[in-house]
């Protein structure tokens, strides 16, 4: 089946200032974001990527621009499901302030309890990126074949829950897991399992993901009686 690479964007200016911007519009990456998506889509220029997806929201976007500088015959396409969690009333907030109210605990510990005052369920956030995912993974695989791979460009909750789905754990756990800025997290569905072969990977080479060309068939040799030109 298809390899998906995870792109979180790079950093933007609500990363640095301890801002909750959820979907705010109009959230960019900084200057270090930018750099950082241009080493992402530089690491990601060799692999033969089959689709670009994006959350719609500005800062992965950029990302996705980047990635796509490298691969000038694919356009990102935007899928909402990728978005950012919907925190509702927390959005635009301090995060300093958010952590001295007691929801926060609870979205700490028993994430899958949580629905945001005025938005989106976490549970609901996991299931449509997983969906999401497991879609364009699907169709890529009638497109493209199973070797295919292809980039998802998202925001940090929602790949952790991405991850979280794959490892088959419960949703409670996902805090336990990182995602940095720019980093690469890879999973490999099969018809029976998903496989983690990469976490907040921000370094590592990535040729490896390339899938190693099927052994041709050796000829087989003539018998030394054999008749030239044939019988």
């Amino acid at each position: 089946m298809p390899t998906v690479i995870l792109v979180r964007h790079g950093r933007s200016a609500a990363n640095t200032s301890g801002t909750l911007a959820g979907r705010t519009p109009g959230v960019k990456l900084d200057a270090t974001g930018i750099e950082q998506a241009a080493a992402v889509a530089g690491r990601l220029a060799e692999l033969p990527l089959a689709a670009i997806v994006t959350s719609p929201l500005e800062r992965c976007k950029q990302t996705a621009a980047a990635i796509a500088k490298h691969h000038p015959e694919l356009r990102p396409a935007t899928d909402r499901r990728l978005t950012e969690c919907g925190y509702g009333d927390w959005t635009g907030k301090k995060i300093a302030t958010l952590a001295k109210d007691p929801l926060w605990a609870v979205v700490q510990q028993h994430p899958s309890a949580v629905t945001f005052p005025n938005g989106e369920s976490m549970r609901g956030m996991q299931q449509r990126a997983v969906d999401a995912v497991r879609a364009h993974d699907a169709e890529l695989a009638k497109t493209h074949g199973d070797g295919a791979i292809w980039v998802a460009v998202s925001h940090g909750d929602v790949i952790k829950a991405i991850v979280a789905d794959a490892l088959g754990q419960h949703l409670d756990t996902f805090q336990r897991i990182v995602v940095d800025t720019a980093s690469t997290t890879i999973i490999t569905y099969t018809p029976v399992r998903p496989f983690l072969v990469r976490l907040n990977d921000s370094g590592s080479e990535l040729a490896s993901l390339i899938p190693k060309p099927s052994a041709k068939a050796k000829p087989k040799k003539q018998s030394s009686d054999a008749v030239v030109g044939g019988r």
